[in-house]
């Protein structure tokens, strides 16, 4: 069981977390606790955890938490994690966005009020070959063929060739995490690409996005899709051709609905390579769409499919997080775990000001 949460485990200030998980009982990162127990995935990326050096923060959450039972969960170990650093609140040094000023989150090579905030961890029951991890945190957006970089209305780079010499395509990290499940290696390819929102007519934000996700489409598209692609060590290329592996992650993108680039999420759910026979679904989900109204009562696509409880007015609850295996890897179950209101365990998730998050955890079950 493969599975991808967008946890809200960020906090204000570097190494916040870190102390607030060096005791147990605090309040949202039990239920975020008790919601993986409940679920069990056997390798799960969470999504905005904040960094902490050492991985101090993700081994104080297994051992605080996760090893914990939550309200009678089973207690649930994890031998193996990978901490991935993050380009969030690292400075760029240059005046990204372009407000006359330098500095602060916005001119960071990736959102964030401090370096690592909203970075992510996978925990894994399965070894994870450390030596074969491929980072490409430092991976340039020009050097993508064909990018889609902002421009001003009339035409003009927004970006000075000064600056995108520097900006880096992820806005946290792209990490390909080989998990060794008996004789097979399935490469985990996680990520968390940038909202496509807070930026202005140049859609800076909703672009980077887009790249983000294509990233992943051509490292695991074959041939020479991916020649471009060199990572953070020197490697170069994608996913090789005979490679087993599973897309995870907050994409920031619902193929119908919500501020997304055109095509963004169908860059992986129309990928040749990339199953998505199986589309993870909830009841809880329908029932918040309905009872929560607005902007859901006039969205495309199926609420069954949503992830993510947003605000009613704009963009409304979206399909924002996926877990996608290889086209021959077969899905046998999957679900998002939104509970109906009439569920006892519906306290987990709630609505808004949520006790956990505002995403949902989404798994798959994948026969390996």
């Amino acid at each position: 069981r493969f599975a991808t949460f967008n946890a809200s485990l960020n906090r204000f200030s570097a190494g916040d977390l870190a102390t607030e998980l060096s005791t147990p009982g605090s309040a949202q990162p039990a239920t975020i606790a008790e919601i993986i127990q409940r679920n069990r995935p056997n390798v799960v990326l969470i999504n905005e955890f904040d960094y902490a050096a050492g991985g101090v923060a993700a081994e104080r959450f297994q051992d605080n938490y996760l090893s914990i039972s939550q309200n009678g969960a089973d207690p649930i170990l994890y031998p193996y994690r990978y901490v991935a650093s993050s380009n969030t609140g690292v400075p760029s040094g240059f005046d990204l966005d372009n407000n006359g000023s330098i500095g602060g989150p916005n001119d960071a090579f990736g959102f964030g009020f401090f370096e690592g905030q909203y970075a992510f961890v996978v925990y894994s029951m399965y070894p994870i070959d450390n030596s074969n991890v491929r980072t490409f945190q430092n991976f340039l957006w020009k050097d993508m063929p064909g990018a889609l970089l902002p421009e001003y209305e009339d035409g003009t780079p927004w970006f000075t060739d000064e600056e995108l010499d520097v900006v880096r395509l992820s806005s946290k990290n792209h990490v390909d995490v080989p998990i060794s499940v008996g004789s097979e290696t399935i490469h985990f390819l996680v990520s968390h690409p940038t909202p496509p929102v807070f930026d202005g007519d140049e859609d800076r934000n909703g672009k980077r996005n887009y790249d983000e996700i294509r990233f992943w489409a051509d490292y695991v598209g074959g041939g020479n899709a991916g020649a471009y692609i060199y990572d953070d060590a020197g490697g170069v290329g994608g996913l090789g051709n005979d490679a087993l592996f599973v897309i995870a992650g907050d994409q920031n993108s619902d193929p119908f609905d919500g501020d997304s680039y055109p095509g963004s999420a169908q860059l992986l759910l129309d990928h040749p390579r990339i199953n998505d026979s199986m589309t993870p679904s909830s009841l809880g989900g329908v029932e918040q769409a309905a009872l929560q109204g607005g902007i859901n009562d006039d969205h495309l696509g199926d609420p069954a499919f949503d992830t993510g409880d947003f605000a009613d007015t704009a963009p409304g609850n979206l399909r924002v997080d996926y877990v996608l295996p290889r086209k021959n890897m077969k899905i046998l179950e999957s679900g998002v775990f939104w509970p109906e209101t009439s569920d006892p365990l519906f306290p987990l998730v709630g609505t808004f000001p949520f006790p956990s998050s505002d995403h949902r955890l989404v798994w798959i079950d994948v026969d390996i």
